[in-house]
């Protein structure tokens, strides 16, 4: 049985690094390839792929936007995620993709996921997989409430609330447009990464977290560094570090 699969991945590099380890496979076909959302929806839809492999950030929009895009589809795929940036994020969705394989790719790693579809494959139900489709999207249109402390209580912030999240003096801030708050029960950057998920959320530097739909405006700064400007009360300025650069700039399409 020869499987179907469209990758779908806004480099073209990283598509053919895909391509061409898949080519060892001889039960695996690249059906199709896609760079972007709209390119993806319409690829799956007239394809029909057994499964796909993902990217999560492209410009003009994230995987998740092509997920919501072929929700109703009466044979959707089987769903393996590929990244090179949210490694936490992707985890808060592999209960329910066929699995998840990071950038660059190992052909070892690869063997493994491939595996995976062969075997979910054998045993799927198109009902089963448009369940978890379905959960997949539900997942990424539902942002999970923030606690943050609020005189001697917990106030629960709407994820559309936060401007951006600091780590200063032992204690993630979390701070809206008029207020700041310390944030409660969860301790680290990277979990406050994870609980957020893959979205408009963004890891500028290692000890800040900032909202993309926050972000007032931005310009290149020193050292191949950016600096950005925020719509908070306070026009907070922050630095987008030389290594997230390139990610930045995938998010803003440029």
């Amino acid at each position: 049985m020869t499987l179907a699969c469209i990758i779908i991945d806004d480099e073209q590099p990283a598509r053919d690094e895909l391509a061409y380890l898949l080519s060892a496979h001889g039960d695996v076909r690249v059906a199709g390839e896609a760079d972007c959302v709209s390119g993806a929806v319409k690829a799956i839809s007239e394809l029909e792929p057994d499964f796909i492999f993902l990217d999560i950030q492209m410009r003009g929009g994230n995987g998740f936007d092509v997920l919501s895009g072929i929700e109703g589809m009466t044979r959707p795929p089987l769903v393996v995620f590929i990244t090179a940036y949210d490694e936490y994020a992707v985890k808060a969705f592999d209960t329910h993709a066929v699995d998840y394989v990071m950038k660059p790719f190992s052909p070892e790693r690869l063997d493994r996921s491939l595996d995976r579809v062969r075997e979910m494959t054998s045993l799927k139900k198109d009902v089963q997989i448009r369940d978890a489709l379905n959960h997949l999207v539900q997942q990424s249109n539902t942002a999970k409430k923030v606690p943050v402390a609020y005189k001697g209580r917990i106030l629960l912030l709407d994820p559309d609330q936060i401007v951006f999240c600091q780590y200063r003096d032992k204690t993630i801030l979390v701070h809206t447009r008029k207020s700041t708050h310390a944030l409660h029960g969860i301790h680290t950057m990277d979990q406050l990464e994870q609980h957020l998920g893959a979205g408009r959320f963004f890891r500028n530097h290692r000890s800040t977290i900032v909202n993309f739909d926050q972000i007032k405006e931005f310009s290149p700064w020193f050292h191949g560094k950016y600096h950005i400007k925020m719509k908070d009360s306070r026009a907070t300025e922050l630095v987008v570090t030389r290594d997230r650069v390139r990610q930045f700039k995938k998010l803003l399409g440029i």
